[in-house]
């Protein structure tokens, strides 16, 4: 699997990599204009971060005849300058996308604070860990609720430790990324 922040670097990696066997996942914020773009090019969105965006990539899923697998992202810091829905609004939001045609709900991803202390950073993935056990055990109608995606390069041991099954180390493997 790899993985991309923006929809145009998606895009580009679709047309010019040779990927068979491998799936190419959105895993950063999506604005609505780029929906019908990243429903042909990405085999998951990691990033949902909102009702909108959900009725977006539904439209453009049913337009494409496809169906997009979905982690809803969850702001589980409660950070004012990230996206996604509060743990308290995240059920909610779950039954109503979960409806939407086009899309199958796989799971959750998050990004906590960048914080330097590791027990905070492990109690944010431990918060999450438990949001995602309680929505897994209440099974929800097209919510599969297999992965839980969080932890990057610094802090996915710690991740892992709280049951991420699904980790993102990019910068680990090919350093960090500048953007023009």
């Amino acid at each position: 699997m790899l993985g991309e922040n923006k929809v145009q670097e998606l895009a580009r990696k679709r047309g010019a990599l040779d990927l068979e066997g491998c799936e190419l996942h959105l895993i950063g914020h999506l604005q609505s204009n780029k929906a019908a773009r990243v429903v042909q090019c990405a085999d998951m969105i990691q990033s949902i971060d909102s009702i909108k965006i959900a009725g977006e990539i539904s439209k453009e899923c049913v337009k494409q005849n496809r169906q997009m697998p979905v982690l809803i992202e969850v702001n589980i810091g409660r950070d004012p300058a990230k996206f996604g829905f509060l743990p308290e609004e995240t059920e909610p939001a779950l039954a109503e996308i979960a409806a939407f045609p086009g899309i199958s709900v796989c799971g959750l991803m998050t990004v906590p604070p960048f914080l330097e202390e590791k027990p905070q950073i492990q109690k944010f993935f431990s918060q999450m860990f438990r949001l995602f056990l309680d929505i897994q055990g209440k099974k929800m109608d097209n919510i599969t609720m297999d992965i839980l995606s969080m932890g990057m390069s610094g802090d996915f041991e710690l991740a892992i430790a709280e049951g991420s099954n699904l980790v993102r180390v990019g910068s680990a493997i090919f350093g960090e990324r500048y953007y023009r």
